[in-house]
């Protein structure tokens, strides 16, 4: 008998995908709370526009601006995440058709997951 069934593989990536959605949209809610309550009084210079910190350009810069509590860094923390979940979601189920030993299905998703990565690390 399989491991993963194609119900339970359903289920189970659902769970992730929501998990992974739910998480994002917390941590985005509590970056703009923060924003909010640093910012929310300050006039707004809409002829000015201001690109992100060079430190916002890169996970490393992202999360390093968040343990120094920057509400925005927050923000772009939880939209990394929801980047991530996809990305997660495909690489779940490379796992799960492996433990099948459905080679097709490894080789096709091993090819989407190396497109995904490619696209993510070489973007720029």
């Amino acid at each position: 008998m399989a491991v993963w069934n194609d119900e339970r593989l359903e289920r189970i990536v659902a769970k992730l995908l929501r998990a992974g959605v739910l998480l994002s949209a917390a941590v985005v809610l509590l970056g703009g709370i923060c924003h909010l309550a640093a910012h929310g009084a300050e006039p707004v210079a809409y002829r000015k526009f201001q690109p992100a910190e060079a430190s916002y350009r890169s996970v490393s810069g992202i999360t390093g601006a968040v343990a120094r509590a920057d509400c925005r860094a927050v923000i772009q923390l939880g939209l990394v995440l929801l980047i991530a979940t996809p990305v997660a979601r495909v690489a779940f189920s490379l796992v799960a058709f492996a433990f099948e030993r459905d080679r097709t299905y490894v080789f096709v998703t091993l090819v989407v997951l190396a497109v995904l990565l490619y696209s993510l690390i070489f973007s720029h």
